[in-house]
């Protein structure tokens, strides 16, 4: 997805951004929303997106349009809950915390552990 153009971002991308003259001027930093209300937003829009129970939010990280953030979720209830099937979403929320898109990333059992960690 293309970047928008005059968008200033100093802390994700070093300096400011690009304004050819014909794109919106810059946007000031205040009309940013902080990193816990982009969290809050993606695990309330996950719960609405999927109709599933979100467990925790898992990344939230500056991006030139915004915001990325995981959400882990619930895809699949067991009893007992060590046979839950979760899933790991990215969103990715513009500035203003609207929704740009979002992704499965994976899905597995939960206490399965992280396959980039290895064993132990």
């Amino acid at each position: 997805m293309p970047a928008r153009q005059g968008t200033q971002r100093k802390h994700a991308s070093g300096g400011k951004g690009a304004d050819d003259g014909g794109e919106e001027p810059p946007r000031p930093r205040s009309a940013d929303i902080p990193a816990a209300a982009a969290a809050d937003m993606g695990l309330r829009m996950m719960s609405e997106l999927t109709g599933k129970d979100t467990e925790s939010v898992t990344r939230v990280e500056p991006s030139d349009d915004g915001w990325l953030v995981g959400v882990e979720i619930v895809e699949d209830r067991r009893i007992p809950s060590s046979g839950d099937t979760l899933a790991l979403y990215e969103i990715d929320l513009d500035m203003e915390g609207e929704l740009l898109s979002y992704r499965r990333v994976r899905r597995y059992k939960r206490g399965s552990g992280d396959p980039a960690e290895g064993p132990r």
